[in-house]
């Protein structure tokens, strides 16, 4: 979380690159929700965070430059599946931590989308 704030601190800036800024906000927020439900015995999937944030960050991109990325969001969806079922398969994670982290990594990228969209 410490290098993330620095990273959106000095490098990143809302007037240079605010679609970067607020993906790494939303990243940001993700790892400290993760790390809050740690203290409730909460066990979280990063793995899936981090891609289903990526994920949604790559549509909200399309959409803002007005491309078409289908063939890299297909294939970003197709990873998020590999992805939790690799989790499951290797038991390291259970059904709950896997929606659990798919959400974390969502939510804060959807509510932050609409400031740079």
């Amino acid at each position: 979380m410490f290098l993330d704030c620095l990273l959106i601190r000095k490098s990143t800036t809302v007037a240079s690159y605010p679609e970067l800024y607020f993906f790494f906000l939303g990243g940001l927020l993700s790892t400290f929700l993760a790390y809050v439900l740690l203290f409730f015995k909460t066990k979280t999937s990063l793995h899936l965070m981090s891609l289903s944030a990526l994920t949604l960050y790559t549509i909200g991109l399309s959409i803002h430059n007005q491309i078409q990325n289908i063939n890299l969001i297909v294939f970003l969806v197709l990873m998020n599946g590999v992805v939790a079922s690799s989790r499951l398969e290797m038991k390291a994670h259970t059904n709950k931590e896997l929606i659990i982290g798919f959400f974390l990594g969502i939510v804060p990228q959807l509510l932050l989308l609409r400031f740079w969209l």
